[in-house]
């Protein structure tokens, strides 16, 4: 007897409720204990967010194409977030600013620092930013996430019909 698969609505559905977790996350550790983001942190905090926007179609509708593009958009969200996680670590945690940076320009070409401050300004220097949540630098728990988004959408992807 042949084992059901499960359908793929459930992961995408998770995945949208896992990015949002991560931004609400990310912004009661700036509220609650003071940890102000760069304009990295915030960059991350928008891909969650697209990438809960690209998830939300694969996990609402039934139609096998939506959950196959719901997943393969997931996928290139996880990868520009995987690269803006390790960027953030590797080059601009050693810069003393962030001024001018692809991250400082996405976030001031959407606008959103000013319509939602609470969530996507930008309040400290990629150095100052530099911190640690649980002994673990604060983007690797981004980047951790962004891996098993990406993760998922490759199973999701690969999945027979």
């Amino acid at each position: 007897m042949r084992a059901r698969r499960r359908s793929a609505r459930p992961w995408l559905a998770g995945i949208v409720v896992l990015c949002i977790a991560a931004v609400a996350a990310a912004a009661a550790t700036q509220h609650l204990l003071g940890m102000q983001p760069c304009p990295w942190c915030v960059l991350q905090r928008l891909i969650f967010l697209a990438i809960a926007l690209l998830a939300l179609p694969g996990a609402l509708l039934s139609a096998p194409a939506a959950r196959l593009v719901s997943s393969v958009m997931v996928l290139v969200g996880a990868l520009a977030g995987i690269g803006t996680a390790l960027w953030q670590h590797f080059v601009a945690a050693a810069s003393a600013s962030c001024n001018l940076t692809l991250a400082d320009r996405v976030m001031n070409a959407t606008g959103l620092g000013e319509r939602f401050p609470q969530v996507f300004a930008a309040y400290a220097s990629c150095a100052d930013a530099k911190v640690k949540l649980l002994g673990v630098p604060y983007e690797f728990w981004s980047l951790t996430l962004f891996v098993l988004i990406g993760l998922a959408a490759v199973k999701l992807t690969l999945r027979r019909r």
